[in-house]
């Protein structure tokens, strides 16, 4: 049986490498260089952050300190929201390293590097050694994989599961290897303990069609699902047995909202609640926004950036050889070896006809994964980092089809041509705007003073409750820019020099060097939205406040000091990482998006604490107004924490009776007598 003819672009002989290419030891000595710079260099720095980074840390402080591995806890309140495994890794890195940013963002670098080294051996067999380099370059330099490890959330350790899971489930079966499916079902269960049963979900939706496509499920047996199923729950199941047992239901809950003494158990909060509901949007509580599904598709164009300018080449590669996914994925390599070039041996051949094959089904496999994924979201709430699983496939993608029209000879894909050059035209001519936006802002800010406390010149917008993570970009003045100034610089020149570089570069037919120039611009560009970032420390965390508190507190007469938080925990939890304290929480069971939550609750949300605290053994940390005024001045010293939605209201209540300690952009510091 004969098959139709490959595209030329497929089986063409590659030309000669760049330098960069003669050796994986060179090609990974430049990628670890990048990867320090990008990843390693902002392990330090800033300081955690309020919200989920310092919330997640709590609950791995927690375990640590108490030694209960199985139920997580956050200012002695039960969080049952997520899976163990994240919490497991970073307790482990704060018994080796200490309570700090380093231990507890550690996992997600490693995380990143772990997934550039599963791009690399599989885009490497599938399109060879460039597009292996490009793909693991692309995961150091995308905008998304950077911006979404900078706080402590599990999506770059799933996705680096996920993506074992894959690779050895593809090879597994491409190579008979029985252990290589054995080791993709234990890395479903381990990503299944970092972010729950999306897991298990993601990883059936992309197979399955795959083995229906390929005719491979005539092979089922050697899939080993029964011995794989048990792997699989071997690994999986003990953490949710023994959550569930205990955190048992309490009382009669009606519907699933919890009211005092009754409260759903860790079954149906974790399951249901945290997982079914969520996807349909009516989890309780509902504080979870939708983008719409065109945003939400669109932006991940911003988060592979730089590496979605040749995205479009992908789709153009994947539509000519759609055929191929259809039908030829069906037959032995050796079917193919007559229509391939008839200079090459008999062994180079069969090699290249094997690649064609496992480019075929690797694309194939990649390609449902990520339209899944994508479909999925689009349905359910959403986040910017969601996607996170994705991103590597893409790349993959990506870099198999930059590095077959490149390897191809000059001249022979003109339409792959003329999409390189529209690309890199694109690229100059916005890295131009946006160093020129950045030198405007630079010149208009030029009389202004530094101000280290940027949070103090933000407005605040409150852009959709702040829930989404890129929320705070819309809070940026002009009079901010002063503080950005280095920043801004560093950020204008690599976009003034590096774009046009790269085109220049391309035109004279450096492929290699002007797609590296390309993913160097955008790294500079990391580095310095690092450095801003840093900048924003002031606003984004409150350790100066934990600061001041553990200065005051080492005095032995504020040693039994109480802490107090106004509002959710999150709004102030890297008060509680760094100080090690629980905090009594003034309206902790609810969030208030108001200027005077007693007099005009606003939009309520229900905070993270809401389900936990239904527990008949819960702490008694939940306060009101009435007994804040009751408590305050009385007994040990006390400090609250106020975050900005509330410093008027607070201000009003507490009167002269609130002595001020500290202002940090616009969190405030009370205390209840002088000092």
């Amino acid at each position: 049986m004969t098959m139709p003819h490959p595209p030329a672009d497929q089986i063409s002989a590659p030309s000669a490498q760049s330098s960069i290419l003669s050796s994986p030891k060179k090609a990974w000595t430049l990628l670890l260089l990048i990867f320090t710079a990008v990843y390693v260099a902002s392990l330090f720095s800033p300081a955690l952050l309020d919200d989920a980074d310092t919330t997640h840390a709590e609950a791995a402080q927690h375990m640590l300190i108490s030694g209960d591995w199985v139920t997580m806890y956050v200012n002695g309140i039960r969080y049952l929201e997520k899976p163990p495994l994240p919490y497991w890794i970073v307790a482990a890195d704060y018994r080796l390293f200490g309570y700090n940013v380093f231990a507890t963002h550690l996992p997600m670098a490693l995380a990143v590097l772990s997934c550039a080294m599963i791009v690399w051996l599989w885009s490497r067999r599938a399109w060879g050694d460039r597009a292996a380099f490009y793909a693991a370059l692309g995961i150091f330099t995308s905008v998304g994989v950077f911006l979404f490890t900078r706080f402590f959330i599990p999506d770059s350790i799933i996705s680096f599961f996920l993506l074992l899971a894959l690779y050895c489930f593809l090879t597994g079966v491409e190579d008979h290897k029985p252990l290589r499916l054995y080791v993709a079902y234990a890395s479903v269960a381990l990503a299944l303990l970092s972010k729950g049963l999306i897991a298990p979900v993601f990883f059936a939706a992309a197979v399955i069609p795959w083995l229906l496509i390929t005719g491979e499920w005539r092979h089922w047996r050697q899939l080993h699902l029964f011995t794989g199923l048990l792997v699989f729950l071997a690994i999986g199941a003990p953490w949710h047995i023994l959550a569930g047992l205990r955190n048992p239901d309490y009382g009669h809950p009606i519907g699933n909202v919890p009211s005092p003494g009754h409260v759903h158990g860790f079954f149906y909060f974790y399951f249901v609640n945290e997982h079914f509901l969520r996807f349909l949007g009516l989890r309780y509580p509902n504080d979870y926004n939708r983008q719409p599904w065109y945003v939400f598709w669109l932006g991940q164009m911003i988060w592979i950036f730089p590496w979605s300018l040749w995205f479009p080449i992908a789709i153009r590669r994947a539509w000519r050889n759609r055929r191929i996914f259809f039908s030829d994925l069906r037959y032995d390599a050796t079917n193919t070896i007559q229509f391939l070039a008839p200079g090459l041996t008999a062994y180079q051949s069969s090699a290249l006809a094997a690649r064609l094959r496992f480019r075929a089904r690797t694309s194939l496999l990649l390609t449902v994964y990520s339209a899944f994924i994508l479909i999925f979201f689009a349905f359910s709430t959403n986040q910017e980092y969601y996607t996170w699983p994705i991103y590597p496939a893409l790349l993959m993608l990506i870099a198999g089809a930059l590095s077959v029209v490149e390897e191809s000879p000059r001249g022979s894909q003109p339409a792959a041509d003329g999409w390189l050059s529209a690309a890199h035209a694109c690229f100059a001519v916005v890295g131009v705007a946006v160093a020129a936006v950045l030198g405007w802002g630079l010149w208009q800010s030029r009389h202004l003073p530094y101000v280290p406390d940027i949070g103090t010149l933000l407005a605040h917008r409150d852009v959709a409750g702040y829930s989404l993570a890129m929320s705070h970009f819309f809070d940026l003045t002009g009079p901010s820019f002063a503080a950005l100034r280095f920043p801004a610089l560093l950020a204008a020149l690599a976009f003034l020099a590096g774009p046009p570089a790269a085109w220049g570069l391309r035109r004279r037919g450096h492929a290699v060097e002007s797609t590296v120039t390309v993913a160097f611009t955008v790294a500079i560009a990391l580095i310095a939205a690092h450095i801003a970032l840093i900048r924003f420390e002031p606003m984004l965390s409150s350790k100066a406040i934990a600061d001041t508190i553990n200065r005051l507190t080492a005095e032995p007469a504020n040693a039994n000091a109480q802490l107090m938080l106004y509002g959710d925990q999150s709004d102030g939890s890297s008060v509680l990482f760094y100080t090690r304290r629980p905090a009594l929480l003034v309206h902790g069971r609810k969030s208030y998006f108001a200027p005077d939550p007693e007099e005009d609750p606003g939009e309520l949300f229900g905070s993270s604490m809401i389900w936990g605290s239904d527990y008949p053994d819960a702490p008694h940390i939940f306060l009101s107004d009435a007994d804040l005024l009751r408590l305050w001045g009385t007994g040990a010293r006390k400090f609250l924490f106020v975050p900005g939605d509330f410093r008027n209201h607070v201000r009003k209540l507490l009167g002269s009776r609130g002595y001020l300690v500290q202002e940090l952009s616009d969190k405030t510091l009370y205390t209840d007598r002088p000092l």
